[in-house]
């Protein structure tokens, strides 16, 4: 009996020393893959020159130097911008690079070689992406920063983080900071997803455009006029808007459904201005939709810790709203042809 005992004990004691020895391992795993994390005190060049970002680092944040400061990542400040969050600066990087380590593509040139060499300007311009389900609808978002530089890290990262979350395919624009340049590459970045589609797995029916500020301004002109109007074939035009803290007042009956958010204290964009875009757009039986957020300044991202916060959340079930839309007009259409073959 003694020695049955004895044996028991020592299965038990060469048991817990290996099951001490896994822990061991994976808490070493944890610490050596947590040293290629990126923190709130990380210095900004060090994510632009990650080998996991290597060819496009520099434009996870903006090109032009003029318009943002902060070596480290908990201190980035834009021109323009307010409520940037550290915490979502250094998850978004994160994400990235995780995206990478797995064997995703994050990144997409928009132009060739040859079309870089021949406008110049073109190099500063791509796709990020934070893939979702596959064959899930997609959106492209725009950042504003005053047709000055693209301020993404704060006005389109995190919004797309955030799409991908709820499993939707989610692209960051890094466009031309004009105009005119900015909505050709919007086009172009349009026509790469619907050509590149069934190699990225998204469903490219009932697509959304989102944009704050200049890149707001982007989408509205997209959205409203096409992509033929900005140099490419003429591709499906988005099923919903998603646009904040812009003062356009142009508008036709050519809208696409409209979400619309902004704070009532923008020095920039006037709210009452926007409402009456929006007014003018549910005039002509668009469907639009509009929140004003009290004693909130100009550039406020995803609002987290503000008033705002969660309006993304309230912008998404607006768009799956133009989904069930587009379904049903399918739907009756499939219905009407058949119906007209009898």
């Amino acid at each position: 009996m003694k020695k049955i005992i004895t044996i028991i004990f020592l299965i038990l004691l060469i048991g817990l020393e290996i099951y001490a020895k896994n822990v061991s391992d994976i808490n070493k795993r944890k610490v050596e893959m947590n040293k290629n994390y990126f923190v709130k005190d990380t210095k900004v060049s060090e994510v632009i020159n990650d080998p996991a970002f290597k060819g496009f680092g520099r434009l996870i944040f903006p090109v032009n130097t003029d318009y943002w400061s902060g070596e480290i990542l908990k201190d980035i400040r834009l021109t323009w911008y307010s409520h940037i969050n550290p915490d979502k600066t250094v998850e978004i990087v994160n994400n990235l690079k995780e995206r990478v380590s797995v064997g995703e593509t994050v990144f997409f040139d928009i132009y060739t070689e040859a079309e870089k060499k021949a406008e110049p300007r073109k190099k500063d311009t791509g796709l990020f992406f934070f893939k979702g389900k596959p064959n899930e609808k997609f959106a492209i978002c725009n950042a504003g920063g005053g047709f000055s530089y693209v301020g993404a890290i704060h006005d389109s990262f995190p919004h797309a983080l955030e799409l991908s979350k709820k499993g939707y395919n989610a692209f960051i624009l890094i466009y031309r900071p004009d105009p005119i340049l900015a909505c050709e590459d919007l086009a172009r970045a349009t026509a790469f997803v619907f050509e590149h589609a069934k190699e990225l797995e998204i469903d490219t029916n009932a697509y959304s455009l989102w944009g704050g500020s200049a890149g707001a301004r982007v989408v509205a002109m997209l959205g409203a006029y096409g992509t033929s109007k900005f140099g490419e074939k003429d591709y499906p035009k988005p099923s919903a808007v998603i646009i904040q803290y812009t003062g356009l007042s142009e508008h036709s009956p050519k809208e696409p459904p409209t979400f619309v958010c902004v704070g009532d204290n923008d020095y920039i964009s006037n709210w009452k201005v926007m409402k009456s875009r929006v007014d003018n757009i549910s005039k002509m039986g668009i469907d639009t939709e509009f929140h004003v957020y009290h004693n909130l300044g100009h550039g406020f991202g995803l609002g987290l810790g503000t008033e705002a916060e969660g309006w993304i959340d309230k912008a998404i079930k607006f768009w799956e709203k133009q989904m069930q839309m587009n379904n049903r007009w399918w739907s009756n259409s499939i219905i009407f042809l058949w119906e007209g073959t009898t």
